[in-house]
């Protein structure tokens, strides 16, 4: 190609990896560029094909999931509102207890990878279980403490739609009572991390959050990954 031509480019763009809790991630990191100055608007998307790359044959996997995207814009806010907390931590030594063995980078996907289908979620669903209870119930915890509230002053608690079991658990821990949890999983499953903006979008749309409500977002996923906060609407 000959000749010259001129792009501008205003915005940056990469990628965050921390599966279910995804979303909660690129939101710590735009509420971060934002803080410090070095952006002015951020876009955080959270989108999931989970029907592609789980085992149709494996009925402890694949009704759970679904796919979905969900995306908020973030820009600095004013009067107390905007983001009050986060909180991220991982476990490596856990990983294999929620993935894909293959079809990366350490073992490429090759015909005996799909013929085995070793590149779809693999779970162990009790051990799985008992480490999201178990690090929702800290990252709830966290981020209350990190924002000076408790479950009271909670107006509405968007967990990860892992299942109803986890999202009860993770509830009664942050001392918040059911009705004022938003809960969706019974219409799409798993959505990994586009579940929270997601749930948030319906919520907004239902009038369950109102300018000056409390919300706390915590999510799980695999990895291990964990993550919460607490937003002022």
């Amino acid at each position: 190609r000959t000749g010259s031509a001129s792009i501008t480019v205003s915005a940056a763009a990469f990628d965050v990896s921390a599966a279910c809790s995804g979303f909660l991630y690129a939101l710590t990191v735009a509420e971060g560029y934002i803080a410090a100055g070095r952006g002015e608007i951020a876009l955080v998307v959270s989108t999931e094909k989970m029907s592609g790359i789980v085992d149709w044959e494996d009925r402890s996997t694949c009704v759970l999931f679904g796919d979905g995207a969900g995306a908020a814009i973030v820009r600095r806010a004013q009067n107390g509102r905007g983001v009050l907390s986060s909180f991220m931590r991982s476990d490596g030594t856990l990983a294999e207890l929620l993935w894909r063995p293959a079809g990366g980078v350490k073992v490429p996907m090759d015909v005996a990878v799909l013929e085995e289908k070793a590149h779809l979620v693999k779970m162990a669903g009790r051990e799985v279980f008992k480490a999201a209870v178990r690090s929702m119930a800290e990252a709830a915890d966290q981020a209350l403490v990190r924002a000076g509230l408790t479950g009271e002053d909670i107006d509405l608690l968007i967990p990860h739609q892992a299942n109803i079991r986890i999202i009860e658990a993770t509830a009664r821990y942050a001392n918040v009572p059911m009705e004022k949890v938003f809960v969706n999983v019974d219409r799409y499953g798993n959505m990994s991390s586009a579940t929270v903006p997601i749930a948030l979008d319906e919520a907004v749309e239902q009038g369950r959050v109102k300018p000056g409500d409390n919300v706390l977002m915590v999510a799980f996923g695999a990895g291990f990954t964990w993550a919460s906060g607490v937003i002022r609407w």
